[in-house]
C-alpha cells in the first residue's frame, strides 16, 4: 500500500502503513513538467518518447527537502534550473530511460541533485571557434559557427547545447514603400549525438525580396535545422514567409509594402508562430499610395505594424547571453519598413540589428550573423539584405 502523505494533526495510521512509510504515491508525467511543493511527496516519473525536460523552480522547497524523480520513457528528461535557481551534480541532469535520482533542497535556490543512475553525460567535440565559458556557475567549452563547417564529436558521443538561427530575409524593394525582412528562425535544444562528423551549415541572408536560407546541423540520416526568415513585401509580392500571399514557409515573417492594392497589406507568417519566430507587420492602405511599409517579425515579437505616415518597426530579437555568457547581445530582430516621400518617419531594425527601413531611400542590410532582416526600401530604391545566420553548440567541461 501506499503511505498517506502527508500526515494531518490527530491522523491515526494503521501497522500496515507504518510499516509501509518508505513508500510514496507516483505522479506519472508524459510531457515536461515544473515541480510543485506538493511534489516532495510523491516519486515524479517521466513517461514520454521524445525530450522533456523537470524544471526546478525558485522558493517553491525548504531546506531538507527531498523531490524523488526518475525517467521510464525513450526520451531523456534534463532536470532544467528555473529562473535564478542552481542545480549542482557530479553526474548528469539528463536522465536517460530508466534513470533516476533525487534532488536535495539546500536553500530556496539551490539543489544538488544525486544521480542514481542512467545519466547522459555531455561529449566533447570540435569544430567552429572555440572559447571557454562559465554560465550559471557552469563550466562549459562554446563553439560558434559563423560560416560552414563540421562539427566532430569525439569518444563515446554525449549530450550538446545546440542554439541555431537562420539568416534573416531580405528587405523588400520596388518602386513603393516596401516592408522589412523577417528575422531568421530560432532553434533551442539539448541533444545527443552520437561519436562522428557532423555538417554545420550556416544559412545565407536573402538578399532584396528574397527569403533567407535555412541553417542545420547534422546528418543526412538525422538533423537539427530552421528556416531563414521571409522576404520583405515589395508591392508586387506581398509580406512573405517565403512565398506570396504571406504564406508560411520563413522562421518570422516579412512585412507588408506600402501599396493601395488590399493584397499587399498582407503580412508575411512565421513558420511556427511564437516557437521559431513571429509574424511580419500589417500595411495600411487608404485611397492613395501608402508611402510606408511594415516592420518583418523578430525572434520574440511581431512586426509592427505601419500606419499612414510612420513605417513600421522589426521584431524584437533573442538574446544570447543566457546561453554564450557576457553582455547582452541580440540576434534575430526584424527588419525596418521604409518611407516614402509624404511620410514622416521609416522603420527601425528590430533590437538594432535588424536593418533600418529607407529614409526615403534604399533599406539598411543587417549586419553579418546577426539572423536578422533587412530594412525596406524607400520608393525605387533597393531593400536591405538580410544577415547571415548563426549556429552555437556547447557542452560542460
Amino acid at each position: 500500500m501506499t503511505t498517506p502523505f502527508p500526515f494531518v494533526a490527530g491522523q491515526v495510521l494503521t501497522a500496515a502503513q507504518l510499516n509501509d512509510i518508505q513508500n510514496l504515491p507516483i505522479s506519472d508525467k508524459t510531457a515536461s513538467y515544473t515541480l510543485l511543493a506538493t511534489d516532495v511527496f510523491k516519486r515524479t516519473i517521466m513517461n514520454a518518447a521524445g525530450a522533456t525536460t523537470i524544471t526546478v523552480d525558485d522558493a517553491i522547497f525548504t531546506v531538507g527537502d527531498v523531490i524523488q524523480v526518475a525517467n521510464k520513457g525513450a526520451g531523456t528528461c534534463t532536470i532544467t534550473a528555473g529562473a535564478g535557481v542552481t542545480i549542482n551534480t557530479s553526474g548528469s541532469l539528463a536522465l536517460a530511460q530508466y534513470g533516476g535520482g533525487y534532488l536535495l533542497c539546500l536553500s530556496a535556490s539551490t539543489f544538488t541533485f544525486f544521480n542514481l543512475g542512467g545519466g547522459v553525460s555531455y561529449g566533447t567535440a570540435t569544430g567552429g571557434s572555440s572559447s571557454s565559458i562559465t554560465v550559471g556557475g557552469i563550466n562549459y567549452t562554446l563553439l560558434t559557427f559563423t560560416t560552414d563547417d563540421n562539427l566532430v564529436v569525439s569518444g563515446n558521443g554525449g549530450l550538446f547545447d545546440v542554439l541555431i538561427f537562420g539568416a534573416g530575409g531580405g528587405g523588400g524593394g520596388s518602386d513603393v514603400p516596401c516592408g522589412g525582412g523577417g528575422a531568421g528562425g530560432i532553434l533551442q535544444s539539448t541533444v545527443y549525438l552520437d561519436a562522428g562528423t557532423y555538417a554545420v551549415d550556416v544559412g545565407a541572408g536573402g538578399a532584396q525580396n528574397l527569403q533567407g536560407s535555412g541553417s542545420s546541423v547534422g546528418t543526412a540520416a538525422r538533423s537539427l535545422s530552421v528556416a531563414g526568415g521571409g522576404a520583405g513585401g515589395s508591392g508586387a509580392q506581398n509580406g512573405r514567409g517565403g512565398a506570396p500571399k504571406g504564406q508560411s514557409c520563413g522562421g518570422s515573417g516579412g512585412g507588408a509594402a506600402g501599396l493601395n492594392v488590399a493584397d499587399s497589406a498582407v503580412a508575411g507568417k512565421a513558420f511556427n508562430p511564437g516557437v521559431s519566430g513571429f509574424d511580419g507587420g500589417t500595411a495600411h492602405y487608404p485611397n492613395n499610395n501608402l508611402q510606408t511599409g511594415s516592420g518583418g517579425g523578430g525572434a520574440t515579437a511581431v512586426g509592427a505594424n505601419s500606419t499612414s505616415t510612420v513605417a513600421g518597426n522589426g521584431g524584437a530579437g533573442y538574446d544570447v547571453s543566457a546561453f554564450i555568457a557576457g553582455s547582452a547581445l541580440f540576434k534575430a530582430g526584424g527588419g525596418g519598413g521604409g518611407r516614402g516621400s509624404s511620410a514622416t518617419t521609416p522603420g527601425l531594425g528590430g533590437s538594432s540589428v535588424g536593418g533600418d527601413g529607407g529614409n526615403n531611400g534604399a533599406g539598411v542590410a543587417a549586419a553579418a550573423n546577426t539572423a536578422s532582416g533587412g530594412g525596406g526600401a524607400g520608393p525605387s530604391a533597393a531593400g536591405g539584405a538580410g544577415g547571415s545566420g548563426i549556429v552555437y553548440i556547447r557542452f560542460k567541461v
